[in-house]
């Protein structure tokens, strides 16, 4: 590999250019983004220069893909028209059966694996790009592939799923938590409007952190990952019904969550 093309140099994509430097990549590393964004992205030493679409597809050894998954899927006709047969594509998105789907549909077979790093941080834009955003961290592959290794150099731990076991998953382990958490905020509004918010404590600030999510995200995970998410969000209207109906007598449910939460960090201390 002597060339990777980030396509949308953000937070993500950024931050993977960094990784891949520091995981020993010594090739060029080039941009496809705003003139704005990549003027930037070079000041910061994250890409070497900017690029179209047509000349990243005909020249890059990898494409890697961190735009909104609409504009992701929306991209794919045009880059398989272009694609060299040296080249092989990734993406960071979301969700993954849509984005998936059109690469089977518009990319040559073998040229290209979904991908979804688990990993983010408050700030955006490409002066947030960190290079070791992704180490300890889960980073999803749709099937075995060479960028594997890459991937396990920068210090995150690779998961193959296919696309729809990945969707599934994330609909209760993110999407789930941030509709929760977006409903515990709307609801606890509602109910106090005024200054009596003021009687909180930190557990409504930890469960209401997700709540500040900007839209333009999850509008497209929320359009992409529709049957997962109703199911995910069936499962979490019944298990309230439960504690509703059994309101006093929860011991059974609160230990449930405890276990998960053990669960959780035993999987977190597993890097």
């Amino acid at each position: 590999m002597q060339r990777v093309a980030i396509c949308g140099v953000g937070l993500i994509g950024g931050s993977f250019a960094l990784a891949l430097r520091r995981a020993g990549f010594g090739g060029s590393i080039v941009g496809v983004s705003s003139e704005r964004t990549i003027a930037e992205a070079v000041e910061l030493g994250v890409v070497d220069c900017g690029v179209t679409l047509e000349e990243a597809a005909q020249t890059a050894d990898l494409i890697y893909l961190s735009q909104p998954i609409l504009k992701i899927i929306e991209v794919m006709p045009a880059l398989g028209r272009m694609l060299g047969a040296q080249a092989t594509v990734t993406d960071a998105g979301s969700t993954k059966a849509q984005i998936v789907a059109a690469m089977r549909q518009h990319l040559p077979a073998g040229q290209y694996v979904g991908g979804h790093p688990m990993a983010g941080k408050e700030s955006r834009g490409v002066r947030g790009s960190d290079a070791s955003l992704f180490r300890g961290r889960t980073y999803v592959l749709t099937a075995e592939h060479w960028l594997r290794g890459w991937v396990e150099k920068m210090g995150a731990r690779v998961v193959i799923l296919s696309p729809e076991e990945h969707d599934r998953a994330v609909a209760y382990t993110s999407h789930l938590t941030q509709l929760v958490a977006t409903a515990l905020a709307g609801t606890v509004t509602k109910a106090l409007p005024g200054d009596e918010i003021q009687v909180s404590g930190p557990g409504l600030m930890d469960t209401t952190r997700l709540a500040q999510s900007p839209y333009d995200i999850w509008g497209d995970i929320l359009v992409t990952n529709r049957e997962p998410i109703d199911e995910a969000l069936g499962a979490m209207i019944e298990r309230l019904r439960e504690m509703r109906q059994a309101l006093g007598d929860n011991e059974a449910q609160f230990a449930e969550g405890a276990e998960l939460r053990r669960r959780i960090l035993r999987s977190v201390n597993l890097t």
